[in-house]
């Protein structure tokens, strides 16, 4: 991936995402003990960065696919994004879920129009989606596809021009990791644009596809057991993983209460509403600063779509 394939990509998805804000927030700069930006993709449509890719891939359909419809896999954000996207485009869409998806996002997606299939984990769900594919549908993929790659890096690209407008240019990027997509184009831009900044993922335990795709040399399949299901993909992808080894300074992993009580603190502290998807960022960049001392940092906070009954139950387990 290049910075030109994802000024690309901002060009085909211009008008029809959110121009999300970046901004600094000294509540969180202050608990942290460091500099904090925030990029607030948790503003976006549908509550996650997901439409940007969504939103690449439709653009790149023939009109054959199109009418032949769509089929996703998703714990939750990028079926939701899909579903939006796919029925305010008029192109109709499956969205396949493990029965562990937030119901908030199962809803959502149904009232957006589309047929949501409940599987009994995230494997089936894609096994089931494979069978989709190969009845005609065109496959979104929440991450092993370059053009998703290349959108979700619209992120970064935002990310590091605001923060150079700002005067604040970090030297820490934080971004958590599902499949890798966003942590891949992120990276991407951040790192051509912001040469010498740090890039690091943030996974949380029983989710840990990236971390074990690395351990092992390439992506391998690991059994999930995060209840935080917007991250835990079944294994990373050879594009996902090639991006992180070159890109990526370090893959850090917390536990989901750490990543619960992350959310509660941006609540607290940064006065905002996320899920513990960019929760998880919070006990990360902890650890940054007691590293790095100096650091300056960025988080990327990638969807807000979490009730707040069921963090607040999660955040107070041990």
């Amino acid at each position: 991936m290049s910075i030109a394939d994802i000024e690309t990509a901002a060009e085909r998805i211009a008008g029809g995402v959110v121009r999300t804000p970046t901004v600094p927030s000294p509540g969180l700069s202050a608990a942290l003990g460091a500099p904090v930006l925030l990029k607030l993709e948790h503003l976006q449509r549908a509550g996650s960065f997901k439409p940007r890719g969504v939103l690449a891939k439709l653009a790149s359909l023939t009109d054959t696919e199109r009418a032949a419809g769509v089929v996703a896999v998703s714990g939750g954000n990028h079926g939701l994004a899909v579903a939006e996207v796919a029925g305010a485009a008029g192109v109709d869409a499956v969205v396949v879920m493990p029965r562990t998806a937030p119901a908030r996002s199962v809803a959502a997606a149904r009232a957006a129009g589309a047929d949501v299939q409940l599987t009994s984990d995230i494997a089936a769900a894609f096994a089931q989606a494979g069978e989709l594919q190969r009845a005609g549908r065109t496959l979104v993929h929440p991450f092993d596809d370059p053009v998703i790659v290349a959108a979700q890096g619209t992120v970064g690209l935002e990310l590091a021009r605001d923060a150079v407008a700002l005067g604040e240019p970090p030297t820490d990027v934080l971004v958590s990791i599902g499949g890798g997509a966003l942590i891949s184009g992120v990276a991407t831009a951040v790192r051509a644009l912001l040469p010498g900044t740090r890039v690091w993922g943030v996974e949380t335990v029983g989710a840990e596809a990236m971390s074990a795709a690395l351990a092992a040399g390439g992506p391998t399949p690991v059994t999930i057991s995060s209840a935080i299901t917007t991250l835990s993909a079944p294994s990373a992808s050879q594009l996902t993983y090639d991006h992180v080894r070159a890109l990526v300074h370090e893959v850090l992993v917390v536990d989901d209460a750490e990543a619960h009580r992350g959310t509660l603190t941006l609540a607290e502290h940064a006065g905002i509403w996320a899920e513990p998807a960019a929760g998880c960022l919070v006990p990360a960049a902890r650890r940054i600063v007691e590293r790095h001392p100096d650091a300056r940092l960025a988080l990327v906070v990638c969807g807000a779509n979490a009730d707040v009954a069921d963090v607040v139950r999660d955040a107070a387990r041990p």
